[in-house]
């Protein structure tokens, strides 16, 4: 199984990049995972609720050509349902016995296009706060290391 990360925006803070990459690098072993990031629509100053839509309508086609068609798609957003580290690491398990791809989708700061809605097998929440998308990406892939740890018998989870 592979798990490819779509996020909308490329050019993130240092410390961003600096949490996503200690991470990133850790899971290799454990858990093939790509970082695909997708551009993220121009806006303007004073955008109004329809420019907002279009906007998450242009990042969801780009989240949707970039999704392989054989892979799981599994869309975060705050309306999603929450997971325990302990269920994400048996999900986590599950999809690897499956042998199927999965595609984790992280819209931009205007949320998830209707289309990716309805094309993602299911919603994934973090948290019930609205979060900031750059931390977002930091705490995903921290999340899928300690899941992986788990399902390794890795030290790192202490429940």
């Amino acid at each position: 199984m592979k798990l490819r990360l779509l996020f909308i925006g490329q050019k993130m803070p240092d410390w961003v990049q600096t949490g996503f990459q200690d991470y990133h690098k850790r899971i290799q072993p454990m858990l093939v995972t790509q970082l695909h990031e997708l551009p993220m629509a121009k806006r303007g100053k004073s955008d109004s609720p329809a420019d907002c839509e279009r906007y998450r309508v242009l990042e969801g086609e780009a989240i949707l050509t970039a999704l392989n068609p054989r892979e799981r798609l599994i869309a975060l957003e705050v309306g999603g349902r929450s997971l325990s580290t302990e269920k994400l690491s048996t999900t986590l398990h599950g999809w690897m016995l499956e042998g199927q791809d999965v595609a984790l989708a992280i819209g931009g700061p205007d949320g998830l296009s209707d289309a990716v809605r309805a094309r993602a097998e299911w919603h994934w929440s973090l948290s019930d706060l609205t979060l900031p998308h750059p931390l977002v990406r930091v705490m995903v892939v921290e999340q899928l290391y300690r899941a992986m740890s788990m399902l390794k018998g890795h030290p790192y989870h202490r429940a």
